[in-house]
């Protein structure tokens, strides 16, 4: 988030979505290589050079920071942990609870991953089209093109109601992937295929609608909350979906990963209604003709 709110103070006045939403992007571009990375060298290497080699990418970074131009940032109103205008934002609380909701499903889904493609591997014969890692490499990459798309359907129709058809959407695939989980890799590939693209879509057009329906004067402490709230609901949606596959049978079981796929859903599906409460009363009107623009 703090290199969130450098960005945003170095964008002209108007409509930043892009902007974000290609930062926010690189985000699982950088997550699916590194797992791929980190694999690769752990297997040839040993697993120490995975770390010197992964750490590599933040050094390479500060080097790029300090080459930045410096720009002064756009001062804050109010005290330190002020986060009272922020809750009463209803606008901008509408898309960090939203956002929340994405983060419960995508780290749901990215932490059990490889233990799901190793149950279908299994449950195929022990043969896979692909490995778990690679699965788990290409759902990664394939975030950064869905969420640019996610945020241009946004722009074009709005930001709440592409977010909303997102969201349902993703809902949607995984129920479909729970109920067909121990069935064939013919049928569970092209819908773990259209998940990666269902979950991170709602990404980009989450984080520039809530850059966008911030006060100025509480952008920063905004972009506080929706750190927060996203990567608490992240840590939920992992320890959920592990819950449910306990409670229904485990990592063997076509029952446990129905049910592990039912809590993703159930957590995205809560992402409308959070946009829905925003919006109630006149709540969101001027945000969402102010993204279209």
């Amino acid at each position: 988030m703090p290199g969130l709110k450098a960005l945003t103070d170095r964008l002209a006045p108007g409509d930043s979505s892009r902007a974000v939403t290609l930062y926010t992007s690189a985000f699982s571009i950088g997550v699916g290589f590194s797992f791929l990375v980190s694999q690769l060298v752990a297997e040839s290497l040993g697993w120490r050079n995975a770390f010197f080699i992964t750490a590599m990418g933040p050094v390479a970074m500060i080097v790029v920071c300090l080459l930045l131009r410096p720009v002064k940032p756009k001062s804050a109103s109010g005290h330190l942990l002020d986060f009272g205008p922020v809750v009463r934002n209803k606008p901008a609380m509408g898309f960090v609870l939203g956002y929340g909701a994405h983060c419960f499903e995508l780290y749901g889904v990215r932490t059990w991953l490889v233990a799901f493609w190793t149950f279908v591997a299994a449950s195929n014969g022990g043969s896979s089209l692909i490995s778990p890692i690679a699965v788990s490499f290409v759902f990664s990459l394939l975030a950064m093109p869905a969420s640019v798309i996610g945020n241009e359907i946004a722009i074009k129709i709005g930001r709440h109601r592409a977010i909303t058809t997102i969201m349902l959407s993703s809902a949607a695939v995984a129920l479909l992937i729970g109920l067909f989980s121990g069935g064939s890799l013919w049928v569970l590939l092209p819908l773990v295929a259209l998940y990666a693209l269902t979950v991170p879509a709602d990404s980009g057009a989450l984080t520039a609608g809530m850059t966008m329906a911030a006060n100025p004067d509480y952008r920063g402490a905004t972009m506080a909350m929706h750190s927060t709230v996203g990567f608490g609901l992240s840590a939920l949606g992992s320890w959920g979906v592990g819950a449910a596959l306990d409670a229904a049978g485990g990592t063997t079981s076509g029952t446990g990963w129905l049910a592990a796929f039912a809590v993703l859903s159930a957590g995205i599906a809560l992402g409308p209604i959070a946009l829905w409460w925003s919006r109630k009363d006149g709540g969101g009107i001027s945000t969402e003709s102010k993204s279209v623009g």
